[in-house]
């Protein structure tokens, strides 16, 4: 009885599995859901001044399909080399840079000081 050890369970793992071009579940929901919030009313709006809804509704299952594609290969270049979570964390300093939010990291660069003086 050989038993492969190589197998692995998805309770185990650190990290979501790559479904499609190195792009988690997750990453491919929000690309999914972005395009067709996009799309949907641009491709509608195309297809009443054709005349046509069906061609709105085709249309934007085309764009659909191809803004995932495109979607993650710029995620997959994203990813290229670095470590899990980087670009998740990289968005997160560019938007407390713009101070939209606040960082949970320490974005400041500049002399440091303990905050104590000489004085008695």
């Amino acid at each position: 009885m050989e038993e492969s050890h190589e197998e692995r369970v998805a309770d185990r793992m650190n990290e979501e599995p790559s479904i499609f071009k190195g792009c988690s579940t997750s990453e491919l929901l929000v690309i999914v859901v972005v395009a067709t919030a996009f799309w949907l009313p641009v491709c509608l709006i195309v297809g009443l001044v054709f005349g046509a809804i069906a061609m709105g509704l085709g249309a934007t299952g085309v764009c659909v399909v191809g803004s995932v594609v495109l979607g993650a290969g710029v995620f997959q270049k994203l990813k290229s080399g670095r470590p899990d979570g980087y670009y998740q964390q990289r968005f997160r300093i560019a938007l407390a840079e713009r101070k939209l939010v606040s960082s949970p990291f320490v974005i400041r660069s500049g002399p440091w000081d303990l905050g104590r003086t000489d004085n008695a």
